[in-house]
């Protein structure tokens, strides 16, 4: 198969590239800058689209980018860079004469409205509410291909909780003050915190850019591909744990054998993130990856204890 990835030089998206290139697929990452097995953002608008039988979006601005100040500037590049390139490769795949069979973008959980009691799954029904919410609306809305490519294209959207891995996302800029047994719980501690490891996110991805088995095709379909009716496929990309907050600290100070002894009050979050963006972290969603375990998705690391052991040891 090939593949292309917008996005691809990212930390998950350098995980789904050595994933599929293990799988002997052929992939090429779209990206801000030139170079071999790449393609950059102004040549899919001039050329269009490769040759290739899958598409993945992975690009954005970094939403908990320590180097940016929580301000219009920075939520403007959060929107453009998201929907932006989303956009432009929806666009590249409707106009191919040959599009690929599957069209996976990656968003994330913000949808769901924070809670301590609600549980959230794919078939849950939503609104935008803040400043995120709008974002994942707006972000999804630019991947839909238009109503006659849904016999061609298999329509994909995963929405992951944090992303959990040693080279990258929320534990690149915690595993140091854990080391240094500065590590605590954030706000309240009794917030849900959806979450996945890199490798698993990456391969509900590679998974979702499978041709549909048999059982998703209705009988009139046309051979030799086609999809269901339906416009696309939702699927939470999260473990099948239902942690807090605090049961996160605790188990990431119990792998390193550090105290975690120094919570972050919310206040403090608000200050140093935007109350917008610290809602992450303050707050939290129960999410069940209901349709991901339908699929017969296997979890590597279903557990915390599982995953941050993996990524300690790393």
């Amino acid at each position: 198969m090939r593949v292309v990835i917008g996005g691809g030089s990212g930390f998950v998206g350098r995980e789904l590239t050595r994933l599929l290139r293990d799988k002997n697929h052929e992939v090429t990452v779209i990206s801000r800058h030139p170079g071999p097995g790449r393609i950059t953002w102004g040549e899919l608008e001039s050329s269009g689209l490769p040759p290739c039988e899958g598409a993945v979006n992975l690009a954005g601005e970094n939403l908990m980018n320590p180097l940016r100040w929580w301000n219009e500037g920075y939520k403007k590049d959060l929107f453009s860079s998201r929907i932006d390139t989303t956009k432009a490769l929806a666009d590249a795949i409707a106009a191919s004469p040959n599009p690929p069979r599957s069209w996976v973008l990656v968003s994330g959980v913000a949808c769901y409205k924070p809670s301590l009691t609600a549980e959230y799954t794919e078939d849950s029904q939503w609104a935008p509410f803040d400043f995120l919410s709008r974002l994942v609306k707006e972000w999804e809305a630019a991947a839909l291909l238009p109503e006659s490519m849904t016999k061609t294209t298999k329509q994909v959207v995963v929405r992951p909780g944090a992303v959990l891995g040693r080279d990258g996302g929320a534990m690149k800029q915690m595993l140091l003050p854990f080391w240094l047994g500065l590590g605590g719980t954030l706000g309240s501690g009794r917030q849900p915190f959806p979450w996945i490891h890199v490798t698993d996110l990456a391969g509900i991805i590679a998974q979702s850019l499978d041709p549909p088995s048999p059982s998703d095709v209705p009988p009139s379909s046309d051979p030799p591909y086609s999809v269901p009716p339906s416009s696309r496929q939702v699927l939470n990309g999260v473990s099948p744990a239902l942690n807090t907050n605090y049961e996160f600290t605790k188990e990431l100070g119990r792998v390193l054998n550090r105290p975690t002894i120094l919570p972050v009050p919310a206040f403090v979050l608000n200050t140093l993130l935007g109350s917008e963006r610290a809602v992450v972290l303050a707050q939290g969603q129960k999410v069940v990856p209901k349709r991901t375990l339908e699929t017969g998705f296997q979890y590597k690391f279903p557990d915390l204890a599982s995953a941050l052991k993996e990524i300690a040891n790393s």
